[in-house]
């Protein structure tokens, strides 16, 4: 079915991107992956290539593009070319990032901080998770305690995309310990801060060339200046952008797919067994049928998805149906396609194996699968 969502310069803009991963990314992936961390000089030539910051305004460096379907682009080229962990990394940059950067800040603050971020010198992250708290932002424990014109950040996070490279982090700390989920902020503290160290790089099942880490702080003193919108209105702002990072997994989850799918797909064409093509017998050709449909049924809803979400139209319900279904299609077609793949889909020489261990992931961060089923269920009156 041909998708209606994109116009001529999204397709060339898709173009480029394809270009920039065959020229940046093919060749050393391995290497990242071995390594558990990209080059930084990728997000350099991100930002040089216009793939940072798209819908910042022009006046800052970025692109002055306010239409998600770029990011959409962006991130769908490298899934579907089986680069799920550049898709989290700039995804996280862009998707869930730029929001609070443009629509929290004060001037002072993005005229500080977005050229940077649309250029690559500045690579970003927030940290939400902490060891003890990951979906219940109302255990959050991390705390800033004002003090004159700075606030003293205390606490450890975890499993923070962009944590190693990350310069500039939105760091969700309690404010005020009587008032629960309504006694967070969102400050942002900057690499070099006193106090503000890494932990570990963390080791994942899979991932493995994604930036993750402990972030830990330690009496850092945040200047008052860094508060992003109001003291202990950061639980509101949480919520609000939600659904815009949601909705950027669910286009992972199904670019992933399709890309697993088609290469597949392909495999089955050329792969025999007893005399005859794999993809020729009845079993094999179900379960594609299967995926094909399935992976074409959540393209639809996700494309409508990413309308609402320009429109300003998309609910928190509908994005948790969007990033449930994508995601859960996304790791079963991984497990399929490398179960059609026999033996050698097991193996690292191909490619699928590395989609299969990456996919489980998506199922539990930005929300698991229990959550969006709960936010759902609420709002059906239970």
């Amino acid at each position: 079915m041909e998708r209606l969502l994109f116009d001529a310069d999204h397709h060339a803009f898709r173009e480029s991107v394809g270009q920039f991963i065959s020229r940046h990314v093919v060749s050393e992936y391995d290497r990242w992956e071995a390594e558990g961390l990209v080059d930084r000089e990728l997000w350099r030539l991100a930002g040089e290539s216009g793939y940072l910051g798209m819908s910042v305004d022009a006046g800052y460096g970025g692109g002055g593009e306010p239409d998600f379907r770029y990011n959409a682009v962006l991130v769908e080229e490298f899934a579907r070319a089986g680069f799920a962990s550049l898709s989290s990394g700039f995804g996280l940059h862009n998707d869930v990032v730029t929001p609070y950067l443009t629509e929290l800040s004060a001037e002072e603050q993005r005229r500080r901080w977005l050229p940077g971020f649309c250029s690559g010198e500045i690579v970003t992250a927030i940290a939400m998770t902490e060891p003890g708290a990951g979906s219940d932002l109302k255990a959050v424990r991390t705390t800033a305690v004002r003090d004159g014109d700075c606030y003293v950040v205390n606490g450890t996070k975890t499993f923070i995309t962009n944590g190693i490279h990350a310069d500039l982090v939105i760091v969700v700390a309690r404010t005020d310990p009587s008032a629960g989920a309504r006694g967070l902020s969102l400050l942002v503290v900057e690499r070099g801060t006193p106090g503000f160290r890494r932990g570990r790089k963390l080791a994942k099942a899979g991932m493995h060339a994604q930036d993750t880490a402990e972030l830990i702080f330690e009496n850092v003193r945040v200047p008052a200046a860094n508060l992003l919108g109001a003291e202990n209105a950061g639980f509101g702002y949480l919520m609000r952008n939600l659904p815009q990072e949601r909705l950027s997994i669910a286009v992972v989850a199904v670019a992933a797919a399709r890309g697993a799918f088609d290469s597949t797909v392909r495999y089955c064409h050329e792969r025999e067994a007893f005399g005859q093509k794999i993809g020729s017998f009845q079993h094999s050709r179900f379960k594609l049928a299967e995926m094909a449909t399935e992976i074409e049924l959540a393209q639809v809803y996700v494309d409508r998805a990413i309308l609402d979400l320009n429109a300003g139209t998309l609910s928190a319900v509908d994005a948790a149906k969007a990033k449930w279904w994508t995601t859960e299609l996304m790791t079963r077609t991984a497990d399929m396609c490398l179960q059609l793949h026999g033996g050698y889909g097991y193996m690292d020489e191909y490619p699928i194996s590395r989609v299969w261990r990456d996919a489980r992931v998506h199922t539990i961060f930005g929300g698991t699968t229990e959550i969006m089923k709960e936010i759902i269920g609420r709002d059906l009156g239970f």
